[in-house]
């Protein structure tokens, strides 16, 4: 089974690659093995990240639609928000891209956050290198723009687009630190809104001081609904991305640092977890540190 998965991948095969997801995604024996076997040759992974309603996914759209039409394969990862307590997922929003769910170059997937605070889902790492594996030219991880936590797409992508709008000049201040340091590239959406010009001269002195000869942070205006600025946006993308990135031993050493977190944890069963606290918290001396020494192990 494996192995024809892992050949259906290697040609670019979607029911292959849907297969392939959803087994590691639910760790079925032998997973981790066929993980080790994949060869990661695909295209770069650009994050477009940011916070709600800035049009993250229109743009995914226009993207999808510019390097189709040169002829080029995409696969998109769009990660939504869940239920903290059922996992549950709000899949609304892929609407904007269901013109490109039967386009034989396109391969798009939604995943749920199952919890995660990060913005991301669980196994994004794994996912994300069965689709290096496959011949995509782009793939795109579209996370949920959940603010300062924000800076785990850094992690993971090789190019991280930040989508903002004119109208919020506060939700830049109040996360500016993580975006000055993830964003590559900023796209001021929507940008036929009355101040937006006003409002990417200032989000050019915001990243002035972490643009340089090392990182060249740059700002794009787009209205994604009209598809105003997608094809500047992309040859943006495609410019950086050629670029050899100094980042590029930290992004790894941080995917590698991410795995082996997730595997030492997988001991621990938060439903076991909250079946003991319950008892627990009876005890009117709770104390939250001496219940949580029980779960550490030297």
């Amino acid at each position: 089974m494996w192995n024809e998965l892992l050949s259906g991948i290697q040609i670019g095969n979607h029911k292959s690659i849907a297969r392939a997801i959803s087994l590691v995604e639910n760790e079925v024996n032998g997973s981790l093995l066929f993980l080790q076997q994949l060869q990661m040759k695909s295209g770069s992974v650009i994050g477009i990240t940011g916070p709600p309603g800035a049009g993250k996914s229109t743009i995914v759209d226009g993207l999808i639609g510019h390097w189709t039409k040169n002829g080029q394969k995409v696969a998109v990862l769009c990660v939504d928000p869940s239920s903290p307590f059922n996992f549950g997922a709000l899949l609304g929003d892929r609407i904007r891209m269901s013109e490109w769910y039967n386009h034989p170059n396109v391969y798009i997937r939604s995943l749920a956050t199952r919890g995660s605070l990060g913005g991301l889902h669980p196994s994004i790492i794994e996912i994300t290198a069965i689709l290096q594996a496959a011949p995509f030219d782009h793939i795109i991880v579209e996370t949920v723009g959940v603010g300062q936590s924000e800076i785990e797409i850094a992690g993971l992508a090789d190019l991280t687009v930040v989508v903002l709008v004119p109208e919020a000049g506060d939700e830049v201040q109040a996360m500016k630190a993580g975006l000055m340091e993830i964003a590559d590239i900023f796209v001021v959406n929507k940008s036929d809104r009355p101040d937006a010009d006003l409002f990417a001269r200032n989000l050019k002195l915001m990243i002035a001081p972490v643009s340089n000869e090392h990182k060249n942070v740059t700002i794009c205006k787009t209205v994604a609904s009209t598809k105003q600025g997608i094809e500047e946006l992309a040859m943006k993308i495609d410019s950086a991305v050629l670029v050899e990135n100094d980042r590029k031993q930290w992004l790894m050493t941080e995917r590698v640092y991410q795995l082996i977190q997730k595997h030492r944890m997988k001991q621990f069963n938060k439903a076991e977890i909250k079946e003991e606290l319950s008892v627990a918290l009876l005890n009117p001396d709770f104390n939250l540190f001496s219940f949580t020494q029980r779960y550490l192990y030297d």
